[in-house]
């Protein structure tokens, strides 16, 4: 931790000149930008894996009218397809899982008071005038919803809306093309796949999760999540082009 804590303060000592008090939160944005950039080779094999996946999806069908009584045979044919085309079904969540411990690596330093028996002087540093140890309930409880440190909170929530409202527009395009050819490739056996209709229907709203974690967590590590999912919006639109 101390280790980290020293990181995110060289970092700040040197973007101090164009951001000044505000430095530790450029520090931090830069950090979550690196992880992102360091994950990029992930998220693109995941993108590969998601294409090769919609690639399956008639033979996936042909195998569940097949062994349609058989879950087990169902199973295992499936795995078999998917080793041989050597598509991993778990691809897709190595991305946001090598992220994690950076995360709680920000989110445990700047929710600790002491780093290595002394104080965290990390917590003095600002996004403007919002302490980056500081929560939203912090904000309104002091100067309210338009204080100073309240208004940061304001600009954060704009910005985490309008990248969830662009991703739910589209993960409700992508969800609703996705269950038109699965119900295609399925359409034979009159089968629909277990559990479609209800990932369709949630799916779109997830992006605006972010806007609940952003009000409950320390302003340091709501800046990373905010970076971090603008940047998924941004990777995702390359990555998975709705024309394609």
């Amino acid at each position: 931790m101390s280790a980290f804590a020293g990181l995110v303060e060289q970092l700040a000592e040197l973007l101090e000149p164009l951001f000044h008090a505000s430095a530790a939160a450029a520090a931090i944005v830069l950090f979550t930008a690196l992880v992102r950039l360091l994950v990029h080779p992930l998220s693109r094999a995941a993108a590969r894996g998601q294409r090769a996946r919609t690639r399956l999806q008639p033979r996936v069908a042909e195998l569940r009218r097949k062994h349609a009584k058989n879950p087990e045979k169902l199973r295992k044919a499936v795995l078999e397809l998917h080793e041989e085309e050597k598509v991993s079904p778990l691809s897709g969540l190595l991305p946001g899982l090598c992220q994690m411990p950076a995360f709680f690596l920000l989110y445990h330093l700047f929710s600790s008071s002491t780093i290595g028996g002394e104080a965290n002087g990390l917590l003095a540093h600002q996004l403007f005038a919002a302490p980056l140890g500081d929560r939203w309930a912090d904000a309104l409880g002091d100067g309210g919803l338009l204080g100073a440190a309240g208004l940061v909170y304001l600009a954060l929530f704009a910005l985490v809306a309008g990248v969830a409202s662009f991703n739910y527009w589209r993960t409700k395009r992508m969800t609703a093309a996705g269950a038109a050819l699965a119900a295609a490739s399925a359409g034979d056996a009159g089968q629909p796949v277990p559990g479609l209709a209800a990932i369709t229907k949630v799916m779109p709203f997830m992006s605006f999760l972010t806007l609940f974690s952003v009000a409950v967590m320390p302003l340091a590590a709501a800046l990373y999540m905010v970076t971090s999912t603008t940047w998924s919006a941004v990777e995702r639109a390359r990555l998975y082009p709705l024309n394609a």
